[in-house]
């Protein structure tokens, strides 16, 4: 059976907020145009604005090896291009060595939260990778909390 897709992004201006959704039994071509409006909503920012983010991962499950692989490497690589270093990154130590971070239009990215139904990987991430600023969730609602609550920096004090 076939879960509901939902891939959609929103900004949310008054809170600094970007919010991505992610869910559903997806395949390449879903990621793909999840991720295209991932980035369209980011290119609608005006420059030199900071955002915080939440990756709503909960719910997704990629159909095959590729799909994920194409998946896998979105979050990271895109927010790389304003500044902000994942956490997790570094697991994937040959991707990571080849990161490359700036501040497109001196747009920068501030505090992330994540949230996915794996417990066992969101713990190990909440262990091994969370800081003041970044947090792993198994529970949508509580990182959205999280991280609507969480002061937003001003463009100055990027995260990496």
């Amino acid at each position: 059976m076939t879960s509901t897709i939902n891939i959609a992004t929103n900004w949310y201006p008054e809170k600094s907020l970007l919010v991505t959704n992610i869910s559903g039994d997806l395949e390449i071509s879903d990621i793909e145009e999840w991720e295209q409006s991932f980035k369209t909503t980011l290119d609608r920012l005006e420059d030199k604005t900071s955002f915080k983010i939440f990756v709503n991962m909960h719910g997704f499950r990629a159909v095959d090896i590729s799909a994920h692989k194409r998946f896998r490497s979105v979050i990271p690589l895109t927010l790389a291009d304003f500044g902000w270093k994942v956490g997790y990154v570094d697991l994937f130590e040959e991707e990571a060595k080849n990161m490359v971070y700036r501040n497109i239009r001196g747009i920068a990215c501030t505090g992330a939260a994540h949230a996915h139904q794996d417990e066992t990987k969101m713990d190990l991430y909440e262990q091994r990778f969370s800081s003041e600023r970044e947090r792993f969730f198994t529970d949508p609602l509580l990182a959205k909390k999280w991280i609507e609550e969480l002061v937003d920096l001003p463009n100055d004090n990027r995260h990496c």
